[in-house]
């Protein structure tokens, strides 16, 4: 595979998906000398990434913010990028348990005078019998139970994952489904703090983030560009249907009736897809075990507010069972933006289900109205005015159900056996990685081509091996 100018029927490399992950591969391959040619069948990039508006406003399909253990070289290309509309912003959350809201990151002052004094003394007791409980990976209840007590867990822990994920903490397997809770560094440091002074640990979670000034779709868009410039071409609106690797190629057959030979495709989509697209594809049993493959769809009711602010705060989380709502968020509160309307804001409220389910098929009037029962049964603020948007995503998170890791082993040892295929991202390796994530998979992903377009699988499985124990949870 040589470094040559992109022609309209072969490219060096070929990047299915043009979100925050595929764009960043495309950008980094080009400034490589390859040619690249990325395929994304919606009509705009950033996919469940991107942002889109709302009453005049930007908003996003849901909670997307850079952290502060975002990789340094990825960081550095986004301030490249995005200069000063990649903005730095002190975190505001809270975290709403039993009828006390508990600010994120959590101190123990925040413990000691809003908690219950029962509920303070139950923390104390489980941060003292810590060492005497033994950790499991058995099931993500026999790990995360152990580590942060039972007070913990039945309080914050239980109930949020079971919302999320739509499982009990005793049929989630440990190994991803702790990466999405809120305020898991500040449990164990309200633990901690309850302990005797010498056993406290040092370990403080940094409370500042970073987010663009047009909304986080802002990074998909600038890297697009960049790409672009770069000698990328980007078919939006383009579906790839067919995958057929040959000795030395994969013929890309797409659904405008165009091909495209690549020397090697980069993969952001989901596994069971890529293998039902390609040709020869993984086994019969393979496949079946991947079709068992499960994934948690979200519905966003975006709120219209007719006023300038609606809450101090970011993000707030609800534990509470009553509600199926599990997530609010108030997209401007994240950035500053003279762009954005003076006398109204908007309000995200995230609902996870399952793709046709009573809450996926909902009228927009009735998930509105469910929306404002969340808000009043958690004491929050009234919305006022009017205006209901409805944003649904079929697939948000990937199931991590105790059998997941062994229905997607034989189909991620076929994707090995492929030369020319890689699979990178929260869908293509099915493992709940954000965004910034994604992006440092993508750079590992391409650095493991070398110039004569062979890759190298042993670097590439040591970057991922990487991945999973500084992502652990």
């Amino acid at each position: 595979m040589d470094a040559t100018s992109s022609t309209s029927d072969s490219a060096d490399v070929v990047v299915l998906g043009a979100g925050p992950a595929g764009l960043a591969a495309a950008w980094r391959a080009a400034r490589r000398g390859f040619s690249v040619t990325v395929f994304e069948r919606a009509d705009f990039v950033g996919g469940v990434a991107g942002s889109h508006e709302v009453a005049g406003l930007r908003v996003d399909y849901g909670i997307h913010r850079l952290n502060h253990n975002i990789s340094p070289r990825v960081l550095s290309d986004l301030q490249e990028l995005l200069g000063d509309d990649l903005q730095s912003k002190h975190r505001k959350d809270r975290i709403r348990v039993g009828d006390t809201w508990l600010p994120l990151p959590m101190g123990p002052r925040a413990v000691l005078r809003r908690l219950p004094t029962r509920t303070t003394a139950s923390l104390a007791r489980d941060a003292l019998t810590r060492p005497l409980r033994r950790v499991s990976a058995e099931s993500y209840e026999a790990h995360v139970r152990p580590t942060v007590g039972q007070t913990a867990y039945d309080s914050v822990y239980a109930p949020y994952a079971e919302k999320l994920w739509g499982l009990p903490g005793n049929e989630l397997s440990a190994a991803q489904a702790g990466r999405l809770l809120p305020g898991q560094g500040a449990w164990k440091a309200a633990g901690r703090a309850l302990r005797p002074r010498r056993d406290r640990g040092r370990g403080r979670q940094s409370n500042r983030f970073h987010y663009p000034r047009r909304g986080f779709g802002q990074i998909s868009e600038r890297l697009a560009e960049a790409a672009t410039k770069a000698g990328v071409e980007i078919r939006l609106s383009d579906e790839v249907y067919r995958l057929r690797p040959s000795f030395d190629d994969v013929r890309v057959s797409t659904s405008t009736g165009g091909q495209v030979d690549a020397g090697i495709v980069l993969s952001s989509l989901p596994l069971p897809l890529v293998g039902s697209l390609t040709s020869p594809g993984p086994s019969l049993q393979a496949m079946e075990d991947a079709a068992r493959l499960r994934f948690r769809a979200m519905v966003i009711v975006y709120l219209v507010h007719r006023k300038a602010r609606w809450s101090p705060y970011d993000v707030h989380y609800l534990t509470d069972p009553n509600t199926p709502v599990i997530r609010i968020s108030e997209p401007s509160n994240f950035r500053r933006s003279a762009d954005d309307p003076k006398r109204r804001t908007v309000i995200c409220l995230e609902i996870p289900c399952l793709v046709d389910d009573d809450i996926w098929n909902a009228e927009d009037d009735a998930l509105a109205e469910l929306a404002r029962e969340a808000i009043g049964m958690s004491g929050l603020p009234e919305v006022s005015g009017g205006g209901v948007t409805v944003a649904r995503l079929p697939r948000a998170y990937p199931i991590y159900d105790l059998r997941y890791q062994e229905r997607l082993r034989e189909i991620e040892e076929w994707v090995q056996g492929v030369p020319q295929l890689v699979t990178f991202g929260r869908l293509g390796v099915s493992s709940h990685d954000t965004s910034q994530q994604a992006m440092l998979e993508a750079y590992e992903a391409v650095d493991a081509i070398g110039q004569d377009g062979r890759f190298d699988r042993t670097r590439w499985r040591a970057a991922r091996a990487e991945f999973a124990e500084a992502f652990e949870y």
